[in-house]
């Protein structure tokens, strides 16, 4: 049986717009124009998405907007869970200026073992917490299909989590509001050996 996975980005955000850090305060949901994106994408996916599908969100405010009029489209019960987060930041952090949090609160020889910023989580800390709840998803909707809608960093995590790749990966992820990328798999998720992922499409914005 396969397992489908559907990534989401949310839709254009306000604190992305205003150059803040978007933490559980900073986050003040999506922008008019991002909460008519998640309305389309959510036409869009109940055209291509057959049978019962099960939704999840980050908890941020953008997210979990984003992924409302996707759930109504499925007559499905949003769930919400942590681990689907971006950058999990410092509270002193949370709706600071993002070029204030990066210039003044850098940590020299931050990257993928060490904080970029104070108090901020490390990369691998990032891909361990996220990949952790992508693959338990995966396992709780085997051979079944679930949308989790998160953030730019939660789908880069399913190239980690999915097709295994190096922390330290020699590529770059453009991933756009509200874009879609498919990932399937017909063995079972958690199985070890890992069984192999099909990558379908990545930042789909159609």
């Amino acid at each position: 049986m396969e397992t489908r996975l559907l990534f989401v980005r949310h839709g254009e955000s306000v604190h992305k717009t205003a150059g803040v850090v978007g933490g559980p305060n900073g986050c003040q949901g999506l922008t008019e124009a991002g909460h008519g994106q998640a309305r389309l994408l959510a036409e869009r996916l109940r055209e291509e998405v057959a049978g019962p599908v099960a939704v999840y969100s980050s908890v941020l405010r953008r997210a979990v907007e984003t992924a409302e009029p996707i759930a109504a489209a499925f007559a499905a019960v949003p769930e919400q869970h942590c681990g689907l987060c971006t950058w999990h930041t410092p509270s002193y952090a949370d709706g600071m200026p993002m070029r204030e949090f990066h210039a003044a609160h850098g940590v020299p020889g931050g990257g993928v073992f060490r904080p970029s910023q104070e108090g901020n989580e490390t990369w691998a800390e990032l891909i361990a917490r996220t990949g952790r709840a992508i693959l338990d998803i995966a396992h709780l909707r085997r051979g079944g299909t679930a949308i989790l809608v998160g953030h730019a960093e939660t789908v880069e995590s399913s190239f980690h989590a999915l097709a295994a790749r190096p922390l330290d990966r020699a590529f770059d992820l453009a991933v756009a509001p509200a874009s879609v990328t498919e990932w399937t798999t017909g063995g079972d998720p958690t199985a070890w050996p890992a069984p192999r992922w099909t990558l379908h499409r990545c930042n789909d914005v159609r």
